[in-house]
């Protein structure tokens, strides 16, 4: 709902990154040692780019542990190099505002349990240090405290927002199965209908013929037969319905030449290239044939072959077609 893994969601994350680095910089001078200063924007770096770029609602369980610990690592870091004497400046406790950000869209992305565990080993961390620094526990938890406000506001938002989100993605997902359901319908019907003009177009004129009650001359049984046999084609290789084939396999059963079609479904996810190479070696069997019988058949999609063709003639020829 948010669009955490959007374009500007991880523009953002720069952003951040890039405030990190600016907020250790204006530590490190004050620091006794400087290496986990950098470790401290290592950790609040990572945890965000993590945000941004792991897939999953709620976020996904190993993601969310690393990020518990995050903050408690990055302001142990900072904390320990500073000197308690004079005490830091708001600013150089900087882990402590980075990682509560965080720590809040934690809450938004579905582990909110997974945030409060976060802020409470931030808090013993300040805790800690305060109380083994001198100025004792509640200098360091008056100094982190603050942060659980964000947080909170998190988790309220994580409580009102979310529900609300799954609403909306429950809605989309019916409208899609809905649009699917009236798209699929509207498919099966615009396709009825085509074969319905098929079917008038080609067979209502010796249908006609044939109420009418005079006899049929041979010519006219002929075409009765082709198509009756186009017909059985398109109803057991629909694939292979196309003009230059049914050109050829009309001319080859005018020659008295047995065709037979069949489809089980090896060229529904090929290429129109590779279909195109198909149908010019189907023409060319049947256009090579002056007497007998061509079998045409598509084979099943876990075959090695993806065609087979059975040409009897003056001789037998088996030709096979691969799904290249």
């Amino acid at each position: 709902l948010l669009r955490m893994h959007s374009r500007p969601a991880r523009a953002f994350a720069v952003l951040y990154a890039v405030t990190c680095v600016l907020l250790a910089l204006n530590t490190a001078p004050h620091a006794e040692v400087r290496w986990p200063v950098a470790i401290a924007v290592i950790v609040c770096v990572a945890a965000a780019y993590a945000l941004a770029a792991v897939e999953g609602d709620p976020l996904p369980v190993r993601p969310a542990l690393a990020m518990t610990f995050a903050g408690a690592i990055a302001s142990a870091s900072v904390l320990w190099v500073l000197p308690a004497d004079p005490a830091p400046h708001p600013i150089e406790l900087w882990p402590f505002g980075m990682s509560t950000t965080i720590l809040v869209f934690m809450c938004v992305r579905g582990r909110t349990a997974f945030a409060w565990c976060g802020m409470l080993l931030m808090l013993v961390v300040a805790a800690l240090w305060s109380y083994l620094t001198g100025p004792g526990i509640a200098y360091g938890l008056g100094l982190t405290i603050t942060s659980a406000g964000p947080v909170l506001m998190g988790t309220v938002c994580a409580y009102t927002i979310r529900p609300l989100a799954r609403s909306i993605y429950l809605l989309r997902a019916r409208s899609m199965q809905r649009i699917a359901a009236e798209s699929a319908a509207a498919a099966a019907l615009e396709e009825r209908d085509a074969r319905l003009s098929s079917l008038d177009a080609s067979a209502r004129p010796l249908l006609k013929r044939i109420v009418s009650g005079e006899p049929l001359n041979e010519n006219e049984r002929i075409e009765c037969g082709l198509v009756e046999a186009r017909l059985r084609d398109g109803l057991r290789a629909p694939v292979l319905q196309v003009p230059e084939v049914d050109r050829a396999a009309a001319t080859a059963r005018r020659r008295g030449i047995e065709i037979v079609m069949l489809d089980d479904h090896a060229m529904d996810s090929a290429s129109p290239e590779v279909r195109r190479a198909v149908y010019r070696e189907v023409v060319d069997a049947l256009d090579s044939v002056r007497e007998g019988s061509v079998t045409v058949r598509v084979l099943p999609p876990a075959r090695a072959a993806m065609v087979t063709m059975l040409v009897k003639g003056e001789d037998v020829r088996r030709i096979e077609i691969g799904h290249d």
